[in-house]
């Protein structure tokens, strides 16, 4: 199981109740929010969907999920603000209504259809600066890709 805390900026790894691995990690500069076109890191229950990048060198660069040199993806779209490089974790929400789906106001809340992951980034993580998403440092996401697998929970907090 993996648990983000969004105030500590960091990600724990948990097996048998106990914390095996700790990563700092950049949530969103836009604070904690569920709502489609928030740019906010979803809280609540969540599981891994699906994992993207497996055998990629580091300096991958994926865009639209598809990976890419930087020098491809540079020459292809021009400046990358939001870097996702070297892997990718993409989240589904697990709670109707909270993280799935729609709320009550019936505005999309859906973890999945936000395109939410955990990812790496080459760019500093010491503050929060992504627009939903969990950025790690590329050799942490790259370790952690390799342990956890789909359908493992992760709680955003």
């Amino acid at each position: 199981m993996i648990f983000v805390s969004i105030e500590r900026q960091r990600l724990y790894l948990i097996k048998d109740e106990r914390i095996i691995k700790e990563y700092p990690v950049s949530t969103s500069k836009y604070g904690k929010g569920n709502e489609l076109g928030s740019e906010k890191t979803p809280t609540g229950i969540h599981r891994i969907y699906k994992k993207i990048g497996e055998g990629m060198p580091e300096d991958t660069y994926f865009i639209g999920r598809v990976p890419y040199s930087k020098e491809e993806a540079e020459r292809k779209f021009g400046e990358i603000k939001d870097k996702i490089t070297a892997r990718i974790i993409w989240l589904e929400g697990c709670e109707e209504g909270i993280n799935k789906g729609k709320n009550q106001e019936g505005k999309i809340v859906d973890t999945k259809e936000r395109f939410i992951y955990i990812h790496g980034t080459p760019d500093d993580i010491s503050t929060p600066s992504s627009r939903g998403c969990i950025r790690m440092l590329n050799k942490d996401i790259i370790e952690l890709f390799e342990i956890v697998k789909e359908g493992d929970l992760v709680i955003i907090y």
